[in-house]
């Protein structure tokens, strides 16, 4: 009896003992023999102590009187008949466990069910004190098969055991490829692993920026998508979503896109009066309400926005193909001579050239569609926007097209030498030029300021409507930044030996990796009279402080030079952060986002550089002569080239016609 006991004490009780619907392991509910002396005299007064409702019976109204706290509360999963993941016992196992315990006699069947009755009704604290008593008794034998059956007993699914919310917390602290695997555990897992709420985090902590954790950034992604997102998610925790209270807040995008709505790069979307009965969710108050992803294990909502995971996906093949260097190229062919400045957007390209020419080219025939004519010396900078196409020239003009029909609508006649950078934001418009001046245009009022300051030719500029001031780089080897309200110089930047021949503005969201100033001994100091700064963080208490609420100007910039540096600035402090270093010779062409800087040089080559730590990426080779500008996107990327040649670079996952691309220690032929 007492070997019995000591052998089957941790085992589970067989099936004939336990009740169908507790379907539990150890089960308060055992019948015991009312001949048993023991039962009578320490089982029964046990039983009745601990769990009286079903051992002890009150009456009936004295229970309504009397709150009494569940004694199961403190139970573990397994022990709780709601738990959605109860473990119950595998039928083999359960029927050698009743095969074992036939085969002994009634006098140690009787033991074995008073001790499995005891620990079931004891409570947390009695069932540790009991295992600890069973524990040291146990030989090295039974404590080895003690430890092979735990372990497949504690082999739990928490993230079923979990609440939905708790589970997509969990979820989203994993990185891409743990959570790919982590959907094919199970289908439970799946459903949890691929919901939009895990997928967007995922995508607000990559997309346009480098994720702090993994380092890894994907491309832009269109704004105007994540607020939509955001805006449905606020209707569906109110109960409304799509209804006719907001048609315009959760639109379905058109046919011609497809049913997985947006372009990245568009905004087509269809009135709230085109959308058929059959793309309308039900807007019944049953309908409003989220279902428990238990209960079905499935949770099928009619998709209104294309799935966060598939936005994910799209843009990690782009980021990836950046990354390795994997993309197709068109080369564009017709001016007679050098290209020396160009913009795009997804399907038209225009490229300005020293032969006096405009060239609108259609991207996906690689065909010029229109030749501007009008400039009667080279073209040297153009902007172009849906309505407009505004270009500068050596002939000391700045000239304002209808792109899609050829005609130039007006001339603006001001600098005394030629154009060589112009740049427009909003209703401002700011030009330089050989004659060492910036001259700002105002379209509302029609009234022009010239800003003078720099000492050579000014050969880029660039506005920032929201903060009203103007970046201008010069041949002076300096940049400047000016104010609009003034029309006065608030800083110079000072540090590069050569001509400035690019300034950009970084967006927003870019935060560079935790660097310190250089050193003011290698010349990348700002001004004098802003030395007293000691760290990039400082603001200048002349200047920046003084605005009041005024909105503060793009907090970095790159620049160019034909020192062959590009040169990284804290535009508050006036430091310059970081210099990259690589091309041989001087840097014509710049453009940058929060991902990336690309640059193209004398050299010929055209570099790709991680935005945050300055390290070169990648280089591509082809031109035949210096590389004089460059156009970025998320996606694409652009280059012209004193060559007459340009250039267009498609990172995405296309089939498209073009040559394949040469990339310094890598096989850029790898097919998308």
């Amino acid at each position: 009896m007492e070997h019995a006991a000591n052998r089957d004490a941790g085992e589970p009780p067989t099936q004939d003992n336990c009740d169908g619907d507790h379907n539990s392991e150890f089960d308060p509910r055992i019948t015991l023999s009312s001949t048993s002396k023991m039962a009578g005299q320490t089982v029964a007064p046990f039983l009745a102590k601990h769990i009286p409702d079903q051992y002890a019976p009150l009456p009936k109204v004295q229970q309504a009187a009397t709150s009494q706290k569940d004694p199961n509360t403190k139970y573990c999963y397994r022990h709780r008949p709601d738990a959605k993941c109860r473990r119950t016992a595998d039928e083999p196992t359960m029927e050698n466990l009743q095969n074992d315990l036939q085969a002994l006699s009634q006098a140690d069947q009787q033991g074995i069910s008073h001790v499995w009755a005891l620990f079931s009704a004891a409570p947390a604290k009695q069932r540790n004190l009991m295992l600890q008593g069973i524990l040291t008794q146990c030989c090295f034998p039974q404590l080895s098969y003690l430890s092979n059956a735990v372990k497949d007993l504690i082999r739990i699914d928490f993230l079923a055991a979990l609440p939905s919310e708790v589970s997509f917390k969990i979820l989203c602290h994993l990185d891409t490829t743990s959570l790919c695997k982590a959907a094919q555990v199970s289908r439970r897992w799946r459903l949890l692993a691929d919901d939009d709420v895990v997928w967007h985090r995922m995508c607000e902590q990559h997309i346009d920026r480098k994720c702090t954790s993994c380092g890894w950034g994907l491309p832009l992604l269109e704004r105007r998508q994540l607020r939509d997102w955001k805006r449905q998610q606020q209707l569906r925790g109110a109960g409304r979503g799509l209804n006719e209270w907001s048609p315009k807040l959760t639109p379905i995008p058109d046919e011609r896109i497809g049913r997985d709505f947006v372009a990245l790069n568009g905004s087509l979307k269809r009135n709230a009066d085109s959308f058929s009965s059959d793309e309308l969710a039900d807007t019944s108050p049953e309908a409003s309400k989220r279902p428990c992803l238990g209960s079905q294990d499935s949770y099928l909502v009619k998709q209104k926005f294309r799935p966060w995971k598939d936005v994910y996906k799209d843009r990690f093949k782009v980021g990836t193909n950046w990354k390795y260097g994997r993309c197709s190229m068109k080369i564009f062919r017709g001016h007679t001579n050098g290209i020396v400045c160009l913009q795009f957007d997804d399907t038209i390209l225009a490229t300005g050239s020293y032969d006096t020419t405009i060239k609108i080219w259609d991207i996906a025939t690689e065909k010029c569609t229109r030749t501007l004519r009008g400039h009667t010396s080279g073209v040297r900078a153009l902007q172009f926007d849906e309505t407009k196409l505004i270009s500068g020239s050596l002939d000391k003009t700045i000239r304002v097209w209808n792109w899609r029909t050829g005609e130039c609508l007006s001339t603006f006649p001001g600098h005394s030498e030629g154009v060589i950078g112009l740049h427009f934001d909003g209703n401002i418009l700011a030009s330089g030029s050989v004659d060492r001046t910036v001259k700002i245009w105002n379209f509302v009022d029609k009234s022009t300021n010239s800003l003078r300051g720099h000492k050579d030719w000014v050969n880029d500029v660039k506005v920032d409507s929201q903060s009203r001031t103007v970046f201008s780089a010069s041949d002076d080897c300096t940049v400047r930044l000016w104010d609009l309200d003034t029309m006065k110089t608030i800083r110079v930047f000072e540090g590069h030996v050569g001509q400035v021949q690019q300034v950009t503005l970084l967006p927003p969201e870019y935060e560079p990796d935790d660097v310190e100033a250089e050193d003011t001994d290698d010349g990348t100091s700002s001004t004098s009279s802003f030395s007293d700064l000691n760290t990039p963080d400082e603001y200048s208490s002349s200047v920046f402080e003084s605005w009041g609420t005024r909105t503060l100007p793009p907090r970095y910039i790159l620049t160019g030079a034909l020192d062959s540096t590009i040169r990284l600035w804290d535009v508050l402090s006036g430091r310059c952060l970081k210099t990259f270093f690589g091309h041989v010779e001087g840097v014509w062409a710049l453009a940058g986002d929060t991902l990336r800087v690309v640059s193209g040089a004398e050299d010929r080559m055209v570099k790709v550089w991680d935005a945050r730590t300055g390290k070169c990426e990648k280089t591509f080779s082809g031109h035949t002569g210096a590389v004089s500008c460059i156009g970025l996107t998320d996606s694409r990327m652009c280059t012209g080239s004193i060559d007459c040649e340009a250039r267009m670079y498609s990172f995405k996952n296309e089939k498209e016609t073009g040559e394949q691309v040469e990339v310094e220690g890598l096989a850029a032929n790898t097919p998308l």
